[in-house]
C-alpha cells in the first residue's frame, strides 16, 4: 500500500520554511522511537502503543535540557512539569502513551534511567519522568491497560538505537495508535522550521499527540474543511486530547521557553479547536543548546540565550510546526476498527486538497 500524503505533498499553503525531514528529528540529537500495538478484535481490540523522544544522544541524557510548559487546558497529564516549572529543565527521555498507562511508562521510564545510569542515578540524582497521556478508549480496550514495562523501554530502546537525523513515521503509530482528531482517525505528527535570526540559523521541530477537536471546527490553512465534511462524525462533544513537545536548538532561557510553549495554543487554534472542556492540551517545548552537562551540583551555571527582541521568529516557528504537525497526523493516519468494532476513517487527501487549494483564478 503507497504512503499517504503529507500535507506540504498535497501543496497545501502552508507557511514558513521546513528542514530536511520536515520533522522534529531535524533537531540535532532528538531521536524518535515507537512501540505500536494493534491485535484483537471486539470488546479487548488493542489499539495503544508508546512514543519515545530522546532530546540528546543516550550517552548524553544526564545532559539536562532547558525546558518550559504550559498548559493550555488541564484535562489531562504530563508528568514531570512541577520541576519544570519550578527549576527549567530535566533530563532523560520524554514518553508518551494512553491515558491508563501513564502509571507504567512512568516507572519504566525510571527503571530505564536507573539501569542504563548505575554509578548516579538513585545514589546521586533520581528520575523525575515526563510521561504525557491522551485517551484512546473510544478505539482500544484502555481498561485493559495492555501496555506494558516491556513496551515502553522497546519504545525507548527504538529512540536511542535510532540514528540522527531520521524520518519519523506518522499517524497510526506509538502512543498515537488509537487517537482521532476532528473526529478523524489521528495519532502521531510531526514537522519542523528553520528559524533564522540576527544570531544565527537554528531548528525548531513539533511531535504532536493529536486526539482532539470536533469535525465543525476543523479549519485547514483558513478552509472551514470540517464542516465541509460532515460524514461519519462519532459524538456531539469533544473526547479527546493533544500533546504536543517542541524541540529546538536554539539558545534559550527556560522562560523563554515558557513563552515558546504557549504559543502552541496558537498552533493548535489555527486548526480550529478553541481547547475544549474535556481536552488536555499541554505542552512542553526543550531547548538541546546549554549542554554544560553540569547543571545539578554545580556552583556555576552559565546560559546562553537569544534575545527577547528574536523571539517573534521563534513564536512564529513553533506556530507554524504545531498547525502542520496536527495535519500531518490527520494525514499520516489510515482508517482504523477498534474496540467493539467501532470504525473511525481517516481523511480523504483529495478532498481535502480540494476544499483548501483554489484552483487559479478560481473564487475561494
Amino acid at each position: 500500500m503507497p504512503s499517504r500524503p503529507r500535507a506540504r505533498e498535497l501543496t497545501l499553503p502552508l507557511p514558513g520554511a521546513p528542514g530536511p525531514l520536515n520533522a522534529i528529528t531535524d533537531v540535532p540529537g532528538v531521536r524518535v522511537g515507537y512501540k505500536t500495538l494493534i491485535s484483537g478484535e471486539g470488546e479487548h481490540a488493542i489499539r495503544t502503543g508508546v512514543t519515545a523522544i530522546l532530546p540528546r544522544a543516550e550517552d548524553d541524557l544526564l545532559h539536562p535540557v532547558l525546558a518550559g510548559s504550559f498548559s493550555m487546558n488541564g484535562n489531562g497529564e504530563l508528568t514531570g512539569c512541577h520541576w519544570i516549572d519550578e527549576a527549567g529543565w530535566f533530563m532523560g527521555p520524554i514518553t508518551l502513551t494512553n491515558t491508563c498507562s501513564l502509571g507504567i511508562a512512568h516507572h519504566a521510564m525510571a527503571r530505564w534511567m536507573l539501569k542504563t545510569f548505575p554509578d548516579v542515578m538513585g545514589e546521586t540524582l533520581w528520575p523525575l519522568p515526563v510521561v504525557g497521556e491522551t485517551f484512546d478508549g473510544w478505539l482500544n480496550d484502555i481498561a485493559g491497560q495492555h501496555v506494558t514495562e516491556v513496551d515502553v523501554l522497546a519504545a525507548i530502546e527504538a529512540a536511542a538505537a535510532s540514528p540522527a537525523f531520521t524520518p519519523v513515521s506518522e499517524g497510526n503509530v506509538g502512543g498515537g495508535t488509537g487517537m482521532i482528531a476532528y473526529e478523524f482517525k489521528g495519532g502521531t505528527g510531526t514537522s519542523s522550521r528553520i528559524v533564522r535570526t540576527k544570531a544565527g540559523e537554528y531548528t525548531l521541530g513539533a511531535l504532536v499527540q493529536a486526539n482532539h477537536g470536533r469535525r465543525s471546527w476543523l479549519t485547514v490553512c483558513g478552509a472551514a474543511a470540517g464542516r465541509a465534511m460532515p460524514e461519519d462524525t462519532l459524538w456531539p462533544s469533544e473526547r479527546g486530547s493533544i500533546i504536543v513537545i517542541l524541540a529546538t536548538d536554539a539558545p534559550l532561557e527556560s522562560t523563554q521557553l515558557r513563552r515558546v510553549a504557549k504559543r502552541v495554543g496558537i498552533g493548535i487554534g489555527r486548526g480550529g479547536t478553541p481547547s475544549g472542556n474535556n481536552s488536555g492540551d499541554i505542552f512542553l517545548a526543550f531547548s538541546t543548546a546549554n549542554d554544560s552537562g553540569a547543571f545539578p551540583g554545580a556552583p556555576l551555571k552559565r546560559i546562553e540565550a537569544l534575545s527577547d527582541e528574536a523571539m517573534d521568529d521563534v513564536f512564529m516557528a513553533a506556530v507554524e510546526a504545531v498547525e502542520e504537525a496536527v495535519l500531518n497526523a490527520m494525514l499520516g493516519a489510515e482508517t482504523m476498527v477498534g474496540r467493539r468494532g467501532r470504525l473511525v476513517r481517516a481523511i480523504d487527501p483529495e478532498r481535502l486538497k480540494s476544499l483548501v487549494c483554489v484552483p487559479s483564478g478560481g473564487a475561494a
